[in-house]
């Protein structure tokens, strides 16, 4: 890879978060490979983000409605979990109940703050998560995303070409990215306030 190219690469898809952020956009972090899968989770919550960090469930986008029924129930289960509801259950219900809530929790959890589709969806792996790449071009979404030599960079709009297994050089771009994205968000508040 050419580090200059990648380097001006890296700083547009900063200058990009950054005043999408500032616009108050919604921005989606996909990472569900194994090097990344931590470390998209945790920028994702320091900057407040959705994030989808277990498997790309087809649909998420294309099919925003019923993926919003599914996150509507894992609510209303947890609520009342919480309000102790399923006291009269029998253990096996309560079991079941518990397992089914882990399960939606896994799956859509990160997502769980979603009321929309997404302005924006980070890919850190656009090989892998080509169904979301996929599903967010065709919704007309924006897309920033690690490009490894094995992927086509013009299916991404603000590519990143770089070696998308080297875990150090995912937490690096990561982190930038979580800074860019807490600038943004940062002068959004401000500009709310005044």
């Amino acid at each position: 890879f050419d580090l200059i190219k990648t380097k001006k690469a890296i700083e547009e898809a900063l200058d990009f978060l950054t005043e999408s952020a500032k616009e108050g956009k919604v921005i989606l972090f996909v990472g569900c490979k194994k090097q990344a899968k931590a470390k998209t989770e945790e920028v994702a919550k320091a900057v407040d983000c959705p994030f989808v960090v277990e498997r790309w469930l087809g649909g998420t986008l294309s099919n925003f409605e019923q993926m919003a029924k599914s996150l509507k129930k894992l609510s209303d289960m947890k609520a009342k979990m919480a309000n102790g509801e399923y006291v009269e259950f029998t253990k096996k219900e309560r079991l079941l109940i518990d397992r089914e809530i882990a399960r939606l929790e896994r799956f859509f959890g990160g997502i769980s703050s979603l009321t929309k589709t997404p302005d924006v969806l980070i890919a850190v792996d656009t090989h892998k998560e080509f169904g979301a790449i996929k599903e967010a071009t065709a919704m007309k979404i924006k897309t920033v995303g690690i490009v490894d030599s094995n992927t086509d960079p013009d299916m991404v709009d603000y590519a990143i070409p770089m070696n998308d297994d080297a875990t150090r050089a995912i937490e690096y771009v990561l982190d930038l990215m979580g800074e860019a994205i807490k600038n943004g968000k940062a002068k959004y508040k401000t500009h709310q306030k005044a």
